[in-house]
């Protein structure tokens, strides 16, 4: 178990990542409204789509699970500023859903760079 726990963990980061794709991407009134409140709308949108992308591919394999984790907590990272400082926790109405799942990412992404952190090239090996 404790050797797959890590692989379940990149599974769930990635899936998050890439169900949201489908938002930014297709300019969806909700994702338009956050970006366009932050003042990054449509380059943003598509840009942090990318970036998540990205992000997501790198998560699936082993040997980069590590860069996929710091992309993630850098883009989900930025997300959690935008709702703390600009955003407020609910957004349209949804309870709060999407703040909690990108809180839940950032912690998820950090036990996974944690457990891929000796695949770090030169500083890898002295963690």
């Amino acid at each position: 178990m404790k050797k797959y726990f890590p692989l379940v963990l990149r599974i769930i980061v990635a899936i998050i990542l890439i169900q949201t794709l489908r938002f930014k991407f297709s300019a969806h009134p909700d994702s338009v409204y956050i970006f366009t409140k932050v003042g990054l709308e449509p380059i943003g949108r598509i840009g942090i789509g990318i970036a998540e992308l990205i992000a997501g591919i790198l998560l699936f394999f082993r040997k980069t699970a590590w860069t996929g984790a710091i992309l993630t907590l850098g883009i989900i990272g930025g997300a959690i500023m935008m709702h703390l400082t600009k955003l407020g926790i609910e957004i349209h109405g949804d309870g709060g859903v999407l703040f909690g799942t990108a809180i839940v990412t950032f912690i998820l992404s950090g036990i996974i760079l944690y457990s891929y952190r000796k695949d770090i090239p030169i500083i890898g090996k002295r963690l």
